[in-house]
């Protein structure tokens, strides 16, 4: 018959590798959130349900995106296709031209 230490020592390893568990799971889901949108998604596509109620991911999207900058600061530099046609316009450009106004949100 097992002894309670036995059964304590059992359920401290079964605690021990789950929250290890837990914390490769919460690691790899930040390093997934750290990567390009295009390729989060397809991630974030094999990762099932219940794991969100699970881990931290508000949090660590929170962390993962925050970026550094901070009211006033310029908006870095990118490149955008153009919704009608093959042409790129960057913000760079646009900016010399004429007044530039950057909306961030979802529009679905």
């Amino acid at each position: 018959m097992p002894t309670q230490r036995s059964w304590a020592r059992t359920l401290a390893i079964a605690l021990s590798a789950v929250i290890a568990v837990y914390l490769l799971l919460t690691a790899g889901l930040y390093l997934a959130m750290l990567q390009p949108p295009e390729r989060f998604g397809a991630i974030m596509a094999h990762v099932p349900r219940p794991l969100f109620l699970v881990l931290p991911f508000r949090n660590l999207w929170l962390s993962a995106r925050e970026g550094n900058l901070k009211p006033g600061d310029p908006a870095p530099d990118f490149e955008l296709p153009v919704l009608a046609g093959q042409s790129r316009v960057r913000l760079s450009q646009e900016w010399h031209r004429r007044p530039v106004v950057l909306v961030f949100g979802s529009y679905t």
